[in-house]
């Protein structure tokens, strides 16, 4: 075998642009499958990294964002979300095992003694820590007895210590929202995600983000007369409870409650994750038979080039099979020709899935996520179109006549 193959190589060289030219199919298809791949399975990743910030087993209900007009019409039937509504799902639900609620600070400065910030700012209960993937740095997070005293604290994200507090310890020091100076207890720690939404729904910037107790906010501070006393409201079913279902429980409680006005939307991030990966699955069926047909071209390419070697050296083969030769002997030398073929175009192949790979990262900013799986996978159907396109010529080559290949001219 280590012979065929070493004729194998020696022949490449002697036909090398033609070679290259062949190989040109097979390095394409396994790059495109290989980039697809890796691409695909980062986005998959990442997807669910986003996704399970809000938390699989949660439900989110948002405020719908309307205009003043429609607002005012809106009022005379809701009041929009409120505590009750968290209260009533707490008590109506039996799926339901924790809530909390959220509310969006409008603010006009954010400062400390030292610097100033363009920090957002988000006022929850501190149930909602538990709702949620966010992690600490330093410090603690607020707790029931902040919220029930009304303390004037705060938690900030990584990037809100390091513009507030340069060079220094956040925790103790003194922030101010408006009007209203809070202390620091907590800095969380500093989450990468490469995207800040998934399917339209924001997500994310909690590094560039201010948390303080939901209870303190609305004492102390002012909102329109408009407004919703909440923005939103995240749900914790049990794991028994399809998110699915509860969502249409929910619904249904607060389109009741609300005066069947339709000024929230519900959230499923169950749902969310089943359609991105959906979505995924589709581009990556596409992306990957577009890959398919490089190889397809490929495969027809060693096939021609087989055949044009066989009418080249019909005068070698004859004489091979004249000094005793059997068929199979010719059929594999052939057959390894066609995989040397398709294992060189698959090395090449894979450098240029990687470099490709790079390339989408860097200008596209999708993650990538190598997988062993993809390489050998796009290797594995390389070496088989390979050999599967050179079987026909080795074949034929085996078959030729010895008396008639001779007296080839």
């Amino acid at each position: 075998m280590g012979i065929l193959f070493k004729q194998a190589i020696v022949e490449m060289m002697h036909h090398k642009l033609r070679t290259l030219l062949t190989l040109l199919g097979m390095v394409f298809g396994v790059g495109a499958v290989i980039a697809m791949l890796s691409i695909g399975e980062g986005a998959k990743i990442e997807s669910t990294k986003l996704i399970e910030s809000m938390g699989l087993h949660n439900l989110v209900i948002n405020e719908k964002q309307n205009d003043e007009d429609t607002l005012k019409e809106i009022r005379k039937n809701s009041l929009g979300l409120s505590l009750n509504d968290m209260d009533a799902m707490k008590k109506s639900l039996p799926f339901v095992t924790k809530v909390c609620a959220e509310k969006k600070i409008k603010t006009y400065s954010v400062f400390s003694k030292q610097a100033t910030a363009d920090s957002s700012v988000l006022a929850m209960s501190d149930s909602c820590f538990d709702l949620t993937n966010l992690k600490l740095a330093q410090g603690e997070f607020f707790n029931q007895n902040h919220s029930l005293s009304n303390q004037q604290v705060a938690v900030i994200g990584s990037e809100v210590a390091n513009k507030l507090f340069p060079n220094e310890n956040a925790i103790g020091q003194f922030v101010k929202i408006n009007h209203l100076w809070l202390k620091v207890i907590g800095v969380l720690a500093q989450e990468k995600l490469s995207k800040n939404e998934i399917q339209g729904i924001k997500l994310g910037a909690e590094h560039n983000r201010i948390f303080l107790p939901l209870t303190t906010a609305l004492k102390r501070l002012k909102f329109e007369n408009l407004g919703s006393q909440i923005d939103s409201i995240r749900v914790e079913i049990d794991e028994n409870t399809k998110p699915q279902v509860a969502s249409l429980a929910i619904n249904k409680l607060l389109k009741r409650r609300h005066g069947n006005v339709d000024d929230f939307e519900l959230i499923v991030p169950a749902s969310l994750l089943n359609q991105q990966n959906k979505t995924q699955q589709i581009f990556t069926i596409v992306m990957s038979s577009i890959a398919g047909i490089s190889l397809l071209v490929g495969g027809i390419g060693i096939m021609n080039i087989m055949l044009a070697t066989i009418l080249e050296r019909t005068k070698e083969i004859g004489l091979m099979r004249a000094l005793g030769a059997k068929k199979s002997d010719i059929k594999n030398q052939f057959l390894v020709e066609s995989a040397t073929i398709a294992a060189v175009g698959a090395v090449l192949g894979i450098i240029m899935g990687v470099v490709l790979s790079f390339a989408i990262q860097s200008f596209a900013d999708w993650p990538v996520q190598w997988s062993l799986f993809s390489i050998v996978l796009a290797v594995g159907v390389c070496l088989l179109t390979g050999i599967g396109f050179g079987y026909y010529p080795a074949k034929k080559a085996a078959e030729l006549d010895p008396i008639l290949a001779l007296q080839k001219n």
